[in-house]
């Protein structure tokens, strides 16, 4: 980490963040055998400056993970490059556009990585809706309000494909329901596809559900999609108050050699009484604080990376099954 010149208040606020880290036990990854991967809404991170000492706060949470996919991120890219440049030289971030309509928000989705540990393979893409001909014209017949963003990487001998995704929020439970079940089949037929890149498919983000036992969840996991089971088997929730599930980490369970059983969520937070120790200085309201800070935790879970004996009993099975 590369915090540089900063003043006392700054400092005392990271000794605080560092001992509500150490509480999470997030198990340190090892170069070709693990990986941290997270995911993480800053809330509305960009659309205007945060103080200087919650850009240290956000770079100290991210460097905890090699891989993280950031939901939230605005047109305004100021905050998020001195947040980068903190992370130190070794880091690198791929981040898609932002569409100007009142359901684009001026969001964009980004990865951030540590290139020592995992490295970007090629694959960037918007998830575009299906489309059908009306009058000459290809169109969707249902949309996106914000495109899911992929991007494939690789992480020892595992390759895969990240898909990131901000699912709308709003009083209508049906719309909300036929988006998730949009992402649910365009990644179905994606992981079909004969010459799709990868089909060790992650997806990941914000999707506004509130516990897996919600029509939402249903919707989202009704092609085959599963929580990460390190996740699945415990009561956590990613907004503050730690009671809803609204941001997941989903997996198809065929590449199960790669999940290990260690994951959870990061809690910056503790409770409102908990914020003038992070902020010495002139605290924040929690309002003020979800806006410096986020009003979601980050989730993570860590991935196995040495996946090459599996990959060689599954290349042993296939040549050997009888017919």
């Amino acid at each position: 980490m590369f915090h540089g010149n900063i003043n006392l208040a700054t400092a005392l606020g990271l000794k605080e963040l560092q001992s509500r880290i150490a509480a999470a036990k997030i198990p340190p990854s090892k170069l070709d055998e693990t990986l941290n991967l997270a995911t993480w809404n800053v809330r509305d991170f960009g659309k205007k400056r945060r103080r200087p000492e919650s850009l240290h706060f956000i770079a100290e949470i991210l460097g905890q993970f090699d891989l993280i996919a950031l939901v939230e991120l605005r047109d305004n890219l100021t905050d998020f490059h001195e947040v980068l440049s903190y992370l130190g030289p070794s880091w690198k971030a791929i981040f898609s556009d932002y569409d100007l309509d009142a359901g684009g928000n001026r969001e964009r989705l980004a990865y951030l990585y540590d290139t020592r540990a995992v490295r970007f393979t090629g694959l960037a893409s918007e998830a575009g809706e299906p489309r059908r001909k009306v009058n000459g014209e290809y169109l969707p017949e249902l949309s996106f309000w914000r495109s899911p963003f992929l991007c494939s990487f690789q992480a020892g001998d595992f390759d895969f494909i990240l898909l990131s995704a901000h699912l709308r929020w709003g009083d209508s439970e049906a719309e909300r329901q036929n988006e998730l079940q949009l992402l649910a089949d365009w990644v179905d037929k994606r992981v079909k596809e004969r010459h799709g890149w990868d089909r060790d498919i992650i997806v990941l983000g914000d999707f506004n559900i509130p516990s897996l036992k919600s029509p939402l969840y249903k919707a989202v996991s009704s092609r085959g999609l599963e929580m990460v089971p390190a996740l699945a088997k415990q009561d956590l929730g990613s907004n503050l108050e730690k009671n809803k599930r609204y941001d997941q980490i989903l997996h198809y369970p065929t590449f199960t050699s790669a999940v290990t059983d260690k994951g959870g969520v990061l809690d910056f937070y503790l409770s409102e009484a908990d914020i003038p120790a992070l902020y010495v200085n002139d605290p924040p309201a929690k309002l003020a604080f979800t806006f410096e800070m986020s009003d979601h935790l980050p989730i993570w879970v860590q991935l196995k990376t040495d996946t090459d004996s599996e990959k060689l009993d599954e290349i042993i099975a296939k040549a050997t099954k009888k017919p």
